[in-house]
């Protein structure tokens, strides 16, 4: 039997690669988007989430779970600290995007750099990790990476190969530093993980891992 799994997207970007992944890795499920581009802009105004922002995720969730979700996915990092507070208000299992990436980046040394073109996502991720090393009872340090104006150029500007040569070139600077592991915060960089693959250091993204994360949960349902 399908299982639903509800995704909550705050743009349309990683939409179609979602659903790409989830065909391949778990095809037992029927995806439903709920998608609410105001997300981003608040976030970003504001330097963070807000009550608003929560308030609308947990009525979010809440809709998923009336509607007979098996399973919430939510998409941004962003809004992921809203998300953890959404679930609480639900009785379904809820996936972040990069739970498992934060996890998987730990397993390959404790000096973490995070690569974010937004700081309303560099923080949030960053604090993701923190926590996850915590649980884990490891130490780690993240550096943060902040490739400044990287996201109005793909977003605004659409121009997708200066947005890649500044985030690769990132990357690249980063390998040559003591770190254990690359992690990119945002999914829609995911695209550029051929173009690096020759890395001296792990590069992770979390839309790949994501699912896979999610596929374990749907399996144990």
């Amino acid at each position: 039997m399908k299982k639903k799994v509800f995704i909550i997207h705050t743009s349309l970007v990683s939409m179609q690669d979602l659903k790409d992944l989830f065909a391949e890795i778990a095809p037992e499920a029927e995806l439903y988007n709920i998608m609410d581009d105001s997300f981003l802009p608040e976030v970003r105004a504001n330097g963070g989430i807000t009550p608003n922002v929560v308030k609308r995720m947990t009525a979010y969730f809440q809709m998923a779970e009336a509607a007979g979700a098996d399973l919430i996915f939510n998409q941004c990092s962003s809004v992921g600290e809203a998300a953890d507070i959404a679930a609480e208000t639900v009785n379904v299992p809820v996936v972040k995007v990069d739970e498992a990436m934060a996890r998987m980046a730990l397993s390959f040394g404790s000096n973490i750099s995070m690569i974010a073109t937004l700081p309303t996502t560099l923080d949030p991720s960053v604090r993701l990790v923190e926590k996850t090393a915590e649980a884990l009872g490891k130490e780690v340090t993240v550096k943060r990476c902040l490739v400044d104006g990287a996201f109005d150029i793909l977003f605004y500007e659409k121009n997708v190969q200066k947005h890649n040569e500044m985030v690769i070139a990132a990357i690249r600077a980063e390998a040559e530093t003591d770190a254990d592991a690359i992690l990119l915060a945002q999914g829609s960089m995911m695209h550029l993980l051929p173009l690096v693959k020759d890395s001296k250091v792990p590069v992770l993204c979390s839309p790949r891992l994501g699912v896979l994360h999610a596929k374990e949960v749907l399996d144990r349902l």
